[in-house]
């Protein structure tokens, strides 16, 4: 049975992972998590092929649709940057047959996907890993890191493409979910008015919900991965399905009031409901995007 391995390592590694900053966020309580998640615990965009599907229908659609651009083998490896509670890694396995390796900063998650990885009927490896991707150095075959990106310090984009490419065989191929924003100076010609509330609410992110992290651009991303010796093969934007996301999770958590202060604080609650709502406007007003990048390394 795979074991998480909980001390990352030594030596040797110049930039040293933000474990206090995500851990402040993912390691508030499982138990709050889940009362607004759905039941695979996948805490990113769903996809929404039809309007009639429930948020785990959505949530699978995804990590397929995310999955499937990898052109995943059976005795591949897989890792996963940001791996959240397994639930792609657990989906690669079942559906795909490869091995597997997580990628994750908090402790919780660390136990809840290794613990989920464990109970898999399939002699291939799950390994999930205590550690950020500074700290890992091993050659992999696929790269799939769904809305981590966000949680790195921009001076980090390039080291991070980097590492990627030196990771995977030419050839390889990585998919990278990731919240995109747009430089100030753009709003006005998108028709998006720079307004006090909006900018207050940036500054609640940075400070409440992600310390430390940063939301790239679009053109970050095409830009940084070129360099790094990636060729960008196709980008699908999931801006609608990040809204009705978004709504789903706060109108389960509103449902659960009771529930999500008695696992944190009636705090926590306004601080998560302000976030998601918040959130959910940004997207459907367009300050925010959502993208999946197929990035094939050349």
């Amino acid at each position: 049975m795979a074991k998480s391995s909980v001390n990352p390592p030594a030596a040797g590694k110049n930039m040293e992972p933000h474990f206090e900053e995500v851990q402040a966020h993912y390691d508030l309580s499982d138990d709050f998590f889940g009362l607004f998640q759905d039941p695979s615990r996948t805490y990113s965009c769903a996809f929404y092929e039809r309007d009639d599907v429930t948020l785990a229908e959505a949530q699978m659609a995804k990590i397929d649709l995310a999955l499937g651009k990898l052109e995943l083998k059976p005795g591949m490896t897989l890792l996963d940057i940001g791996c959240g509670w397994g639930s792609v890694l657990q989906r690669a396995v079942e559906k795909h047959d490869v091995n597997v390796v997580g990628l994750t900063l908090s402790r919780n998650q660390c136990r809840f996907a290794q613990e989920l990885l464990d109970g898999l009927d399939t002699e291939r490896s799950r390994r999930i890993l205590l550690r950020g991707w500074e700290q890992f150095d091993e050659p992999v075959d696929r790269i799939v890191s769904i809305e981590a990106i966000e949680a790195f310090p921009q001076e980090r984009y390039a080291p991070f493409f980097q590492m990627c490419s030196r990771a995977l065989p030419r050839g390889g191929r990585m998919l990278l979910q990731a919240i995109l924003g747009h430089p100030l100076k753009k709003w006005p010609e998108m028709g998006i008015p720079i307004v006090m509330s909006d900018l207050k609410f940036m500054r609640f992110i940075a400070k409440e919900i992600f310390p430390g992290g940063s939301v790239p651009s679009e053109e970050n991303i095409v830009e940084l991965s070129a360099d790094a010796g990636f060729t960008l093969e196709r980008t699908q934007f999931l801006n609608q399905d990040y809204v009705r996301t978004l709504d789903t999770w706060a109108q389960a958590l509103e449902a659960h009031h009771d529930e999500a202060v008695a696992a944190t604080s009636e705090e926590v609650y306004q601080r998560y409901m302000k976030y998601l709502t918040g959130c959910s406007d940004f997207f459907n007003r367009g300050i925010s995007e959502l993208g999946q990048f197929t990035l094939v390394k050349t």
